[in-house]
């Protein structure tokens, strides 16, 4: 845009332009017309009838500053980029599968992988967070149990020896009800309420 308003095009006629070529319209005659008036060279009105998507620069700068931001928590505060991750998608994690060592998860990860195109979303979807359960296995960092006393209901602690899950990461026990046990234990009720 700022190279056609450059060139001497008015302001509106060279936002439109941007715009379809962007956007994948193409080059109207009439663009390319006016755009010949104004002396644009070949190459550069040639490339704009090329051009089939052009992905905004704001939007790519956002991406690269979130993925350093991600890498930068992932290298630094490794416990606090997993327990996030975790906690982001625990409604996929399966405790029972993962919270059991790095050999369970790899075997998983195997079995996941035997099945290649065969494969259902879900499992798809749990063979990532596997992934990244394996990787943080292998960096040192371990789960420990889920615990009716300590585990929060949704998120993830980070403790001394590794992250806790959450409550509803148990397989059948859902957001509400981890809720309510956490609920009954802030209140000293955990034990009238398991009887």
């Amino acid at each position: 845009m700022l190279n056609l308003i450059h060139y001497g095009l008015p302001n509106k006629t060279a936002f439109k332009i941007m715009e379809d070529v962007r956007k994948g319209k193409g080059l109207k005659e009439e663009y390319e017309q006016i755009m010949r008036e104004k002396n644009v060279p070949d190459w550069y009105i040639g490339s704009c009838k090329k051009i089939k998507y052009m992905f905004p620069k704001a939007h790519a700068a956002a991406y690269v500053m979130m993925a350093f931001r991600i890498a930068w928590f992932k290298v630094y505060y490794p416990e606090a980029f997993y327990a996030t991750y975790f906690t982001v998608r625990a409604d996929e994690f399966d405790a029972a599968m993962m919270c059991h060592g790095k050999d369970r998860v790899i075997n998983k990860i195997r079995e996941f992988e035997l099945k290649g195109n065969n494969m259902t979303q879900k499992e798809k979807n749990t063979l990532t967070i596997l992934e990244v359960a394996n990787e943080m296995y292998a960096r040192g960092i371990k789960f420990l149990p889920i615990d009716i006393y300590k585990s929060d209901a949704v998120k993830f602690k980070i403790e001394k020896d590794g992250l806790r899950p959450p409550l509803n990461a148990l397989q059948g026990l859902g957001t509400s009800a981890a809720q309510s046990i956490v609920e009954a234990r802030n209140n000293g009720e955990l034990y009238l309420w398991m009887t």
